[in-house]
């Protein structure tokens, strides 16, 4: 018996080491290492009501946690299920203006995320040769150049012709990569266009359709692939809470 009850607890150290793991590796894994953190937390609340000595208590405590948990779970798989359609995008639309959100730069260089936001503007810009793109992302403390700047260097470097390319480097946010790129695009040509092209990672397009609507303007999704497993289940994950952070705040973004 007092085996068993010490087996009990090597689940929640199980999930702890290995939340531990994924905040360890590279970059891209935070978000399963807090899931991994929060599993572990929730079995030691279950071991804790298992040793709760009034019956009538613990299975009490036992049915709400299981109930909460129960609620939270369906919430979760609907907000994901929403993501999840969204990410498919559309992105054999022509549009005449596409917006590329920025990702983190290294030094001067792209990111991983930033690489294939990038491939994916060029594949776009190369199908559809009307198209110009305002490439959205400002310099964060612990970057060399703006990722707006890294993206100009890349893609003129793989032939994209500069005067397709505008750039907006002064944003900190989805929100203002929007709202900066739009009014870009309506100091160049007098106009406020009601249907801009979105070219983000897939797991982004929901919500940056969200942030769009702020902005009075219809989205078209435009997807990058994210080509490693591991960070694309990280940041789908991450964006259901991504989506509720903005279902709930989003109305501070725009003040």
């Amino acid at each position: 018996m007092r085996k068993l009850h010490i087996l009990k607890w090597l689940i929640p150290v199980f999930w702890i080491v290995l939340g531990a793991v994924c905040f360890a590796a590279v970059h891209g894994h935070e978000f399963l290492g807090l899931i991994c953190f929060c599993l572990s937390g929730l079995s030691v609340c279950y071991i804790l009501i298992g040793m709760i000595k009034r019956r009538m208590a613990a299975k009490m405590l036992r049915t709400v946690l299981s109930t909460a948990l129960c609620l939270g779970i369906l919430l979760f798989a609907v907000t994901e299920a929403v993501v999840l359609s969204a990410s498919k995008g559309h992105p054999d639309e022509s549009c005449q203006y596409v917006i590329v959100l920025g990702a983190r730069v290294q030094d001067t260089s792209p990111s991983i995320s930033l690489t294939e936001r990038i491939n994916a503007a060029y594949d776009y810009l190369t199908a559809h040769p009307e198209t110009v793109a305002v490439l959205s992302g400002g310099q964060g403390e612990d970057e060399g150049i703006s990722e707006a700047q890294c993206m100009f260097a890349q893609l003129t470097a793989m032939g994209i012709a500069e005067d397709r390319l505008w750039l907006e480097d002064q944003s900190t946010s989805t929100w203002e990569n929007l709202h900066f790129s739009m009014n870009i695009i309506a100091e160049k040509t007098g106009s406020h266009p009601e249907k801009v092209g979105i070219l983000s990672s897939e797991y982004h397009l929901y919500r940056a359709g969200l942030f769009a609507e702020d902005c009075g303007f219809e989205a078209v999704g435009i997807p990058a692939k994210t080509q490693r497993f591991t960070i694309r289940l990280n940041y789908f994950l991450r964006e259901v809470a991504g989506v509720w952070h903005y279902y709930v705040l989003g109305g501070l973004y725009n003040d």
